[in-house]
């Protein structure tokens, strides 16, 4: 199988870090809160045990999302599948569903394009299109490859 990382953005990054940091924060205080109130003595310690328990599980719940989208965020392409993971959220499609890739030099982006007219842009370092696309074409041989180049683009007007 061969994989090409997702391409975020710095300030991508840096939220995710930042909420990262955020998440352990939130645990820290959490723990802070439990250790130094006393929920079992107040008239009515249901509420503050609930509380507690959310606080708990949402800070363990957006470290984990977080630490996902860091981790796994991949193009993927094997033999019969190609393959998109974005954290918890994969998505799988058949090479053979595959219509057409489509590299436009205008907007610097690669489109995959399904026959079902479905599509989706590839995120991913500019320098590795063209082992991306060998390994779609290996795969699978019928899929169309077009560029859309600058010097060819429907809206430029004949000069004269």
């Amino acid at each position: 199988m061969k994989t090409f990382k997702y391409k975020l953005k710095r300030w991508a990054y840096a939220l995710i870090y930042a909420g990262l940091v955020l998440s352990g924060v939130a645990f820290g205080l959490n723990v802070y809160s439990v250790c130094t109130e006393k929920v079992m003595e107040t008239a009515n310690p249901t509420f503050g045990i609930i509380r507690y328990i959310l606080l708990f599980a949402v800070s363990i719940a957006l470290f984990i999302i977080l630490i996902s989208i860091l981790t796994g965020v991949y193009y993927a392409i094997d033999d019969k599948y190609f393959r998109t993971s974005f954290g918890i959220i994969k998505s799988k499609f058949e090479l053979k569903e595959i219509k057409s890739i489509i590299l436009d030099r205008q907007t610097d982006k690669l489109t995959v394009q399904f026959k079902n007219e479905n599509f989706i842009h590839v995120v991913i370092n500019n320098d590795w299109y063209d082992e991306f696309i060998d390994a779609l074409l290996k795969a699978n041989p019928e899929i169309e490859y077009s560029i859309n180049s600058k010097e060819n683009s429907p809206d430029d007007k004949p000069q004269g």
